[in-house]
Protein backbone atom coordinates (compact mmCIF):
# COMPACT_ATOMS: atom_id res chain seq x y z
CA UNK A 1 0.00 0.00 0.00
CA UNK A 2 1.36 4.14 -0.48
CA UNK A 3 1.97 5.60 2.18
CA UNK A 4 4.31 8.23 1.78
CA UNK A 5 6.64 9.53 -1.05
CA UNK A 6 10.29 9.92 -0.78
CA UNK A 7 11.47 13.22 -0.29
CA UNK A 8 12.78 14.43 -3.45
CA UNK A 9 8.96 13.34 -5.24
CA UNK A 10 7.04 15.09 -2.22
CA UNK A 11 4.34 17.68 -3.79
CA UNK A 12 5.14 16.21 -7.43
CA UNK A 13 2.80 14.67 -10.44
CA UNK A 14 2.96 13.72 -13.82
CA UNK A 15 0.83 16.09 -16.22
CA UNK A 16 0.93 13.42 -18.64
CA UNK A 17 -1.07 11.10 -15.88
CA UNK A 18 -3.23 14.77 -15.15
CA UNK A 19 -4.19 14.79 -18.36
CA UNK A 20 -4.75 11.21 -19.61
CA UNK A 21 -8.24 10.48 -21.83
CA UNK A 22 -9.52 7.09 -21.72
CA UNK A 23 -12.25 5.50 -23.61
CA UNK A 24 -15.56 4.02 -22.45
CA UNK A 25 -14.69 0.13 -21.85
CA UNK A 26 -11.22 0.94 -21.22
CA UNK A 27 -9.86 -1.22 -18.25
CA UNK A 28 -7.99 0.77 -15.56
CA UNK A 29 -6.10 0.25 -11.91
CA UNK A 30 -6.83 2.29 -8.96
CA UNK A 31 -3.34 3.46 -8.19
CA UNK A 32 -3.48 6.93 -5.72
CA UNK A 33 -1.42 10.21 -6.60
CA UNK A 34 -0.31 10.63 -3.10
CA UNK A 35 -0.06 14.35 -3.59
CA UNK A 36 -3.61 14.98 -4.52
CA UNK A 37 -6.19 14.12 -2.45
CA UNK A 38 -8.75 11.46 -3.89
CA UNK A 39 -11.95 11.76 -1.67
CA UNK A 40 -12.46 7.74 -1.53
CA UNK A 41 -11.14 5.04 1.04
CA UNK A 42 -7.99 3.39 1.03
CA UNK A 43 -9.31 -0.14 0.09
CA UNK A 44 -10.19 1.05 -3.39
CA UNK A 45 -6.38 1.35 -4.06
CA UNK A 46 -4.95 -1.54 -6.63
CA UNK A 47 -8.61 -2.29 -7.43
CA UNK A 48 -9.46 -2.82 -11.30
CA UNK A 49 -12.52 -1.90 -13.68
CA UNK A 50 -14.15 -0.50 -16.49
CA UNK A 51 -14.61 3.25 -17.66
CA UNK A 52 -18.13 3.59 -17.80
CA UNK A 53 -18.61 7.30 -18.82
CA UNK A 54 -16.54 11.01 -18.58
CA UNK A 55 -18.28 12.88 -16.41
CA UNK A 56 -16.68 16.71 -16.22
CA UNK A 57 -12.73 16.49 -16.22
CA UNK A 58 -13.44 12.71 -14.66
CA UNK A 59 -14.50 9.18 -15.22
CA UNK A 60 -17.22 6.87 -13.98
CA UNK A 61 -15.18 3.61 -12.75
CA UNK A 62 -17.38 0.50 -12.12
CA UNK A 63 -15.50 -1.83 -9.53
CA UNK A 64 -16.56 -5.17 -8.36
CA UNK A 65 -16.45 -4.97 -4.31
CA UNK A 66 -17.53 -8.70 -3.18
CA UNK A 67 -18.66 -9.52 -6.73
CA UNK A 68 -21.14 -6.02 -6.32
CA UNK A 69 -20.33 -3.78 -9.00
CA UNK A 70 -19.96 -0.28 -7.49
CA UNK A 71 -18.96 3.04 -9.69
CA UNK A 72 -16.77 5.64 -8.24
CA UNK A 73 -15.83 9.18 -9.75
CA UNK A 74 -11.95 9.18 -10.10
CA UNK A 75 -10.02 11.80 -11.30
CA UNK A 76 -7.66 10.52 -13.77
CA UNK A 77 -4.81 11.05 -11.98
CA UNK A 78 -5.57 8.18 -9.86
CA UNK A 79 -6.05 5.48 -12.53
CA UNK A 80 -3.70 3.95 -14.87
CA UNK A 81 -4.74 2.27 -18.10
CA UNK A 82 -4.48 -1.65 -18.12
CA UNK A 83 -3.20 -3.02 -21.55
CA UNK A 84 -4.51 -6.85 -23.05
CA UNK A 85 -7.73 -7.07 -20.55
CA UNK A 86 -10.63 -8.11 -22.00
Amino acid sequence: MLKRKTPRQKGKFSFTKYFQKFQPGDSVAVVRELSIPMGYSKRIQGRTGRVIEKRGSAYYVEIKDLNKPKRYLIKPIHLKRIENAK
